[in-house]
């Protein structure tokens, strides 16, 4: 096959999302309040479909199991990234990822989530979180028992082009004003830290601190 194959994103909604997906790269986003474009994704949450071709509206979760030539034969059970392009007109949680071996006991075989950021843009003051400041566990939960979280948190100003690894056990926050081309592994579990005590429809949304302190690492 020599026809390159196009495919249809999946967009998700969220609090903290904005209007750039469609401003800066013309999409047809669902609202005003859209976080991630899944450019390419077979992952179950968000499967894009194959937008031209012989394999037109076929998905790439499909493509992967029944045509793996066209990945040149490479082995595994589920086709292996995720790519995003992620605006945040807000302030996303504080957040962790775990790796593969917890995601597998704990979140029903799931793969565990490496991820990498290249910053397309963002404000001129931007900033990201990456890391935090605890010397080991105990100090962890003492911080975020007491939600001393300015003291937890390492802030890090960020510019177009920078690019930052952010591996499982990492304590992280795409922060207000980014736009971020996000490569990561076919996963959707995020355990948040911290939400910022915000409402969504009324309600505050999930935290994950048990877990979260499972899989940080520390120090870091």
């Amino acid at each position: 096959m020599k026809d390159i194959i196009f495919l249809e994103p999946v967009f998700k909604s969220a609090i903290w999302g904005g209007t750039k997906l469609k401003s800066v790269y013309g999409y047809d986003i669902p609202t005003d309040h859209t976080g991630e474009c899944w450019a390419i994704s077979a992952h179950k949450n968000g499967d894009c479909t194959i937008a031209n071709g012989a394999y037109a509206g076929k998905t790439l979760s499909w493509l992967w199991d029944n045509h793996r030539e066209l990945f040149g034969n490479v082995k595994g059970e589920v086709f292996p990234l995720l790519i995003k392009i992620i605006d945040a007109k807000a302030d996303l949680s504080i957040q962790v990822h775990p790796d593969d071996a917890y995601a597998r006991v704990n979140e029903n075989g799931a793969l565990g989530k490496t991820e990498c950021w290249y910053i397309l843009d963002c404000d001129e003051d931007g900033k990201i979180v990456v890391g935090h400041n605890a010397k080991d566990k105990e100090e962890l939960k003492q911080m975020i028992a007491e939600k001393r979280w300015k003291d937890l948190i390492n802030v890090r100003s960020i510019k177009k082009g920078d690019f930052f690894q952010i591996n499982p056990g990492t304590v992280h926050a795409i922060k207000a004003g980014t736009l971020i081309l996000e490569t990561q592994q076919s996963s959707d579990v995020t355990y948040r830290l911290y939400d910022y005590d915000r409402l969504d429809h009324g309600k505050l949304r999930e935290l994950h601190i048990d877990k979260s302190i499972d899989v940080i690492q520390c120090p870091h």
